[in-house]
């Protein structure tokens, strides 16, 4: 069996750290909200973090290249530990206020990350607040 990784972005407001599903009791959730929220810029309100504007704010004008740097190189532990040892799940949560801008940007930048440097691993994406992403192809 291969090791599958399932990330959530979810909203600390309105539905909490998501439940681990598979037995195992969980995994990482990491707290987003220490990052400037660009949901509070009028311009953004309407947009997720998929949204290339929100990127580059996330990217510029906030600590959010240093926070996911400190996330991948803490999850690439467990995961090359998880992988060597033959299991097969890892959760990796990422909250943030509304569950739309910050959380969903660190969740798909976490994939990514994900499938370049480990692709033996199977990665799955939810976005718990903004479910019509979930369909799409992640950046």
């Amino acid at each position: 069996m291969s090791l599958t990784i399932d990330i959530h972005s979810f909203s600390y407001k309105k539905g909490g750290i998501p439940k681990d599903t598979t037995g195992n009791g969980g995994g990482f959730a990491f707290d987003c909200r220490g990052i400037l929220n660009p949901g509070r810029i009028e311009e953004y309100k309407a947009q997720t973090g998929r949204d290339i504007s929100v990127q580059e704010y996330l990217e510029a004008k906030t600590e959010m290249p240093r926070f996911l740097q400190l996330v991948h190189n803490m999850v690439s532990i467990s995961i090359e530990n998880y992988l060597e040892r033959g299991f097969e799940h890892l959760q990796i949560n990422f909250g943030c206020t509304g569950g739309q801008h910050r959380s969903v940007y660190c969740a798909e930048k976490t994939a990514h990350f994900i499938r370049e440097n480990y692709p033996e691993a199977n990665v799955v994406i939810h976005h718990d607040e903004q479910p019509q992403l979930n369909a799409e192809v992640t950046i």
